[in-house]
């Protein structure tokens, strides 16, 4: 059995994902077969942890992981803002050849490296199948490394992508926490972003789903 995420927990209060449409239950949020624990303010910030199935160690290259022998979440249709399922979570590497390595000795699905640049700048990305979703893990560029001290440092946890089947809907009931619509990197896709005026601690991302 492959490494599924059973539940990824994210430093926010669940307040600030109710008022985005998000049917949320006591401290939960399930999209798709995955749990959302938001775990509070005083957790951190961003996504703090993760939770896998069938993995076969918890060492990720500083990615906070533990092990799950939970059933998958009980899959439901679409929330409120219509969201539908997570899409990939992401991480980001100074080494990418390193963190890959870890991922691999884990037991992770390593789908594909893509050689090319990212618009915002990163060179390199390798791309993980675990269950319905991706991990999908950046490699810093040059001068985010150097600011940063090295390529010492472990991988961290970066952002969620959710998909939603009608983005320019669920886009437009977001007003102006949301970006315009764009093309998306992946051929045939949309992507929008949410804006700091969303009132989340983390990056999110909204993204129409991949075509079959």
């Amino acid at each position: 059995m492959a490494p599924e995420i059973d539940e990824l927990i994210v430093a926010d209060a669940p307040d600030a994902w109710v008022a985005l449409g998000f049917e949320v239950d006591g401290d939960t949020c399930a999209v798709g077969d995955v749990r959302i624990r938001f775990a509070g303010v005083d957790a951190g910030r961003g996504l703090v942890g993760w939770s896998l199935r069938d993995i076969e160690r918890t060492e990720l290259d500083g990615l906070p992981t533990t092990r799950s022998n939970r059933q998958p979440a009980n899959e439901r249709s679409a929330h409120p803002n219509g969201v539908t399922a997570l899409d990939h979570v992401v991480a980001i590497t100074p080494a990418l050849e390193r963190t890959v390595a870890a991922l691999r000795g884990a037991g992770l699905d390593l789908r594909r490296i893509r050689e090319e640049p990212t618009p915002a700048g990163a060179p390199r990305q390798a791309f993980f199948r675990l269950g319905s979703g991706i991990l999908e893990v950046v490699q810093e560029p040059p001068e985010a490394i150097e600011r940063g001290g090295g390529n010492e440092r472990p991988a961290f946890f970066w952002g969620l992508v959710f998909a939603a089947p009608d983005l320019e809907a669920t886009v437009a009931g977001l007003g102006d926490r949301v970006s315009d619509v764009r093309a998306a990197v992946q051929p045939g896709r949309r992507i929008a972003t949410l804006r700091r005026s969303a009132g989340l601690s983390l990056p999110v991302a909204l993204i129409s789903p991949a075509e079959r």
